[in-house]
């Protein structure tokens, strides 16, 4: 079990993804992420397994929220900057935790 503390370390914050293209390099279908997470942390990549239940278009313009400070991870011939969040859909696909109203970009979860 982990404490509050344990918690507090991990940096979530909301994100607004500017593009996402397609990543045909990768295992299992997938997108790649340009998230914009405020002035604090900037512009990071994020690779997904999106495609199942998100088109490129309608991820555009999307809040996410992503994990900040997690070191930076290989995935195929890219680099993901953070982890993009999201919880299994009834197919066992992801779906993105997103915030429920309009809220500031870079806005750390607490």
């Amino acid at each position: 079990m982990i404490t509050f503390d344990d918690f507090v370390k991990v940096d979530i914050r909301v994100g607004k993804i500017i593009s996402a293209e397609d990543f045909p390099e990768a295992k299992k279908p997938t997108y790649k992420l340009k998230i914009d997470l405020g002035n604090e942390a900037g512009v990071k990549k994020s690779c997904a397994q999106l495609c199942a239940n998100y088109t490129k278009a309608n991820l555009k313009g999307k809040l996410v929220l992503c994990v900040v400070n997690f070191p930076p991870k290989q995935i195929g011939s890219e680099i993901s900057e953070v982890l993009t969040l999201g919880v299994p859909g009834k197919d066992g696909e992801c779906v993105l935790i997103e915030p429920e109203r309009e809220v500031e970009i870079g806005g750390r979860l607490f």
